[in-house]
């Protein structure tokens, strides 16, 4: 039996499960709905004609309101009719109870961890939003109308998708049988603004001598792979090294989900790495957009992250005349980005250990490590110059700066051979450097 059967058998008293002396619930009122519209000739509505598709959801809303043989409907007054209505439209046609989460522009993600728990970061702190669903239908629905239009699928054959929507945020979605706590959504958002190194010293990220030594390490073209942990900051950093590449040269940006914003810069070419479609066809990997990138003249490769095999096509680009490129790396140390670096060489090819050291060593000249704290500052916590240690076969990280926590003044430990080579690239004044030095002091 229907559930519109069911509501008006109310008024002949057949059914004592539901009353007509309270109001109808937002879970009825949307039940009420899709048994007017199903879902999946709405869903159908919505991507053709989204203005259409709200006109008529909001129509059948009037006409299911305006029943009088549906006990329930009379004790919603005018004004609870329009909240509940533009409650059930949010929750079709935009993000529902995570809406006024997703248009604060200083959270930075959203998590759905089922019907009753959303939390949210600001300021690299997590907060529970007080906010929930009203059902498991009301996430899937949600997490289907993200990834419909972008050409994905989710189901228990394939219960994990990435996705992108069009202001750049990365979706993350997972549900049952993966899940255990029903379907799952995770929203990463990215600032319009890009931050520069210069406001990372503002922010205490960084201090001045550091931000001069990262804008001398890109100018002089060292290749720099930014290391560290979920959320800590990698791609902020990567971004602010990357708007110090000077305008003259041709930059291509090789992402999984695209998050590089080079917004002042004139020659920037963006690639995006594809996933395969529902039949499992047309992937398109970054180890196959890396070897295409080499075709396309670059002057400096930046990829957004190495996680494969495209490791060893990204350390060879860096070896073949490509200096200046810039990647980020999951490590908790640039000692572990080292053996991260290794494992994913050999995903591409057998080779022995201490070749492929040799050409880590040979390939990466500097490692920056990030970290966030438990009151959510991120800051530089290493710097360390990557060297083959001939006599052990191996490559080693020799640390060049540390800082222990936020609060506390960095250490450089020695100051690289290629500061004094400076001055003969035209790259600094030795006045300028020689002060540098003074002040690391």
């Amino acid at each position: 039996m229907s559930l519109i059967s069911r509501i008006r058998e109310v008024g002949n008293g057949t059914d004592s499960g539901l009353s007509s002396k309270v109001p109808i619930s937002p879970v009825q009122l949307r039940a009420l709905l899709q048994e007017q519209i199903p879902s999946e000739k709405l869903a159908k509505m919505v991507a053709e004609n989204p203005i259409l598709a709200e006109n008529e959801v909001r129509s059948v809303c009037r006409r299911l309101f305006e029943d009088d043989a549906l006990p329930g409907m009379a004790k919603c007054g005018d004004d609870l009719r329009e909240r509940m209505t533009d409650a059930l439209v949010d929750g079709i046609f935009g993000f529902g109870p995570i809406e006024g989460l997703l248009a604060d522009r200083y959270v930075t993600e959203v998590m759905v961890n089922g019907m009753h728990s959303v939390y949210y970061e600001r300021g690299g702190v997590l907060h529970p939003s007080g906010k929930g669903f009203s059902s498991e239908e009301e996430i899937r629905a949600l997490i289907d109308r993200i990834i419909g239009p972008l050409g994905r699928r989710i189901d228990e054959s394939s219960p994990m998708v990435n996705a992108r929507l069009d202001d750049g945020s990365r979706v993350n979605a997972v549900i049952p049988p993966i899940s255990r706590s029903g379907p799952l959504l995770t929203i990463r958002r990215f600032s319009d603004h890009v931050i520069t190194l210069r406001e990372m010293v503002g922010l205490g990220s960084i201090d001045e001598p550091m931000e001069r030594f990262l804008t001398w390490a890109v100018v002089a073209r060292k290749n720099i792979a930014v290391s560290g942990g979920t959320g800590t900051g990698k791609t902020t950093l990567l971004n602010a090294l990357s708007c110090e590449i000077p305008g003259s040269e041709r930059v291509i940006t090789i992402e999984d989900s695209a998050e590089l914003r080079f917004l002042g810069h004139p020659h920037v070419v963006s690639l995006e790495a594809r996933p395969m479609n529902a039949e499992g066809e047309g992937e398109v990997s970054i180890r196959q957009i890396v070897m295409n990138a080499l075709r396309m003249r670059p002057d400096r490769i930046v990829v957004g992250e190495c996680r494969g095999a495209e490791a060893l096509d990204m350390l060879q680009a860096m070896n073949t005349g490509h200096d200046g490129s810039l990647t980020t790396l999951h490590a908790n140390s640039p000692e572990d980005a080292l053996l991260r670096l290794m494992t994913m060489v050999r995903y591409a090819a057998e080779l022995p250990v201490d070749v492929i050291e040799r050409q880590i060593a040979s390939a990466l000249d500097l490692g920056v490590q990030i970290a966030r704290d438990a009151a959510g500052n991120r800051f530089v916590t290493q710097v360390v110059e990557y060297r083959f240690n001939a006599e052990r076969g191996k490559a080693q990280a020799e640390v060049v700066y540390e800082r222990a926590y936020a609060d506390a003044r960095g250490k450089w430990w020695m100051v690289p051979a290629w500061i004094d080579e400076l001055e003969t690239l035209c790259l600094a004044r030795r006045g300028e450097v020689e002060s540098w030095k003074r002040s690391i002091l």
